[in-house]
């Protein structure tokens, strides 16, 4: 069963092109949880961020679960994003594509399986920490996932920016509650992103998460401290090798 794809409207913004290329090639962003929902929140920030000359198509994986909040979600991820994006490539209308989860699940897989096809493979926790770290800025994460903590502090020491890391603040109630609250979820991720400035020194704070993606982007206006919301990113990760 292929996964489900979030049409591109050829009369909005992402389906306007202002080149051939454009015309006939798109981001493809893969979530690799199966939440329809999100598929289109996330492509929705996409959009945005890249603006017309560049449309983005969102595909939900075929299988797995709903929310990956622990290291056996993240595994199971990992065979159906790979699925995902070797379809993808396989329509022809490919410029990059966008693996939509903090934890990476599948990325390296699917660099591996692509590489020599000129096509950008970048994920949203790999893509969000490297911009927080640039220039060698302290960092945090405010995420809701505890069971993924030793993952992410991995994530991070494999990436190379542990001497730059100020450690991970993560909200009170469980991921699953926090979901269906979105106010609750912002006052919350408020709170650790908070903690993360005042009490660790962190002086940029990545939001850990692609479904917390339009909180992130609130959390814009609400924090003093800068905030890296991971969609956006990665976004730009994209848009710099496709015009390097």
């Amino acid at each position: 069963m292929p996964g489900v794809e979030v049409p591109v409207d050829p009369t909005g913004p992402a389906g306007t092109a202002r080149n051939s290329r454009v015309a006939t090639r798109a981001v493809v962003l893969i979530n690799p949880n199966t939440s329809a929902a999100t598929t289109a929140m996330m492509t929705a920030i996409a959009r945005r961020t890249l603006g017309p000359a560049l449309p983005v198509r969102g595909v939900t994986v075929a299988r797995g679960p709903g929310m990956l909040t622990d290291p056996e979600a993240l595994r199971a991820a990992a065979p159906e994003v790979l699925a995902a994006g070797l379809r993808a490539m396989a329509e022809g209308d490919c410029a990059a594509l966008l693996v939509a989860a903090f934890g990476d699940p599948g990325l390296t897989e699917l660099r591996a399986a692509t590489e020599g096809a000129g096509i950008p493979v970048v994920g949203l926790g790999e893509s969000s920490l490297l911009e927080a770290a640039a220039d060698g800025t302290p960092f945090g994460i405010a995420t809701t996932t505890p069971l993924l903590a030793d993952a992410l502090h991995a994530r991070v020491t494999a990436l190379g920016l542990a001497d730059r890391y100020t450690g991970l603040r993560l909200t009170a109630r469980t991921p699953e509650r926090l979901s269906a609250d979105p106010a609750l979820l912002l006052d919350r991720l408020e709170r650790a992103v908070r903690a993360c400035a005042e009490r660790d020194g962190a002086r940029a704070v990545v939001i850990g998460g692609g479904p917390l993606g339009e909180a992130a982007e609130e959390l814009r206006t609400r924090c003093a401290v800068r905030i890296v919301a991971p969609i956006p990113a990665a976004c730009r990760a994209i848009a710099h090798l496709l015009t390097a």
